[in-house]
C-alpha cells in the first residue's frame, strides 16, 4: 500500500524549500535571449517563448520536488482541481488561443466541437459564477468551485486538459503531495500546495521580452502594454474560440 505524506511532512518540505532553494531566473531570460535573436516573425517568437517559459516554470517545480525527495501524488485522470477558477490576462489569453491554433488541425477541431458543446452547456452558469469579484471577494475561488463548472479545456469523459502543454500558471503550479483523497473530498484542500510565485519569473520574462518587442514596432497579435493589465476568467476568454 502506497504511504503518501502527510500534511505535516509537505510544510517540512515547503519550509526547507524556502531555506535553501534558489529559483535559477537566469533559465527565464535565457528563453526571450534566444528568441530575440531568432530569425522569425514576431508571432512566432511570441507563441515558441511563451511556451517555453511555461515549460521552464514546470521543470523549476522539478528541481524543487528534487532538492526535497518531493513526488506529487496527482495522476492522470485526476481533475479535481479543474473546476477551480483560472483567472490569467488578456496577454495570456491571447498567447494560449495562438499556440492552440497551432495545434495539428484534427486536435484543434476537436477543441473547438468540444467548447461549442460546452458553452451551450455551461454558458448560463459561467454568466453567473464569472460576476463574483475574484478581486475583491476573498471567498470568490469556493463560490465559484461550489458550482462544479469544470475547466472550458477539460475534457470530462476522460478527465484530461485538452491543451495541456499550454495551460496556465494556476492549473499548472497547483499540486498534491498527500493521500489525493483530499482532493476528491473537500471543496478547498488545504494539504495542496501552489508554486504560483513563479508566476514572477515567468511573466518578469515575458513582459521584458513584450517590451523588447515593443521597441522593435511589432508585437503581432498583442495590444502591450494594454493586454498586460487586462484580467478575466479563463472562461470568458475561451469564449471567442468556440
Amino acid at each position: 500500500m502506497k504511504q503518501f505524506l502527510t500534511f505535516e511532512e509537505v510544510q517540512d518540505k515547503c519550509n526547507q524549500l524556502m531555506e535553501r532553494y534558489e529559483i535559477d531566473e537566469e533559465k527565464f531570460y535565457k528563453i526571450i535571449e534566444k528568441w530575440a535573436e531568432e530569425d522569425a516573425t514576431a508571432e512566432e517568437k511570441i507563441v515558441a517563448s511563451f511556451q517555453e517559459l511555461l515549460q521552464t516554470v514546470s521543470d523549476e517545480m522539478d528541481s524543487m520536488e528534487a532538492n526535497v525527495k518531493m513526488e506529487a501524488t496527482c495522476r492522470l485522470g485526476c481533475a479535481f482541481c479543474c473546476y477551480f477558477p483560472i483567472i490569467i490576462n488578456e496577454m495570456e489569453a491571447k498567447m494560449m488561443k495562438k499556440a492552440i491554433e497551432r495545434f495539428p488541425q484534427e486536435r484543434k477541431q476537436k477543441i473547438h466541437l468540444h467548447l461549442l458543446d460546452y458553452y451551450e452547456k455551461y454558458g448560463s452558469k459561467i454568466d453567473q459564477i464569472t460576476t463574483l469579484n475574484y478581486e475583491e471577494d476573498d471567498d470568490f475561488k469556493r463560490k465559484y468551485r461550489k458550482s462544479f463548472v469544470p475547466c472550458p479545456l477539460l475534457d470530462t469523459e476522460t478527465n484530461q486538459c485538452m491543451a495541456y502543454e499550454v495551460r496556465p500558471i494556476p492549473c499548472r503550479t497547483y499540486v498534491n503531495y498527500t493521500d489525493p483523497a483530499f482532493c476528491e473530498e473537500n471543496l478547498m484542500p488545504k494539504e495542496t500546495v501552489s508554486f504560483e510565485f513563479l508566476y514572477e519569473q515567468y511573466m518578469g520574462a515575458l513582459n521584458e521580452f513584450m517590451q523588447f518587442l515593443y521597441e522593435e514596432g511589432n508585437t503581432a497579435f498583442i495590444n502591450y502594454p494594454d493586454d498586460v493589465y487586462t484580467h478575466d476568467y479563463l472562461a470568458n476568454w475561451l469564449r471567442t474560440m468556440n
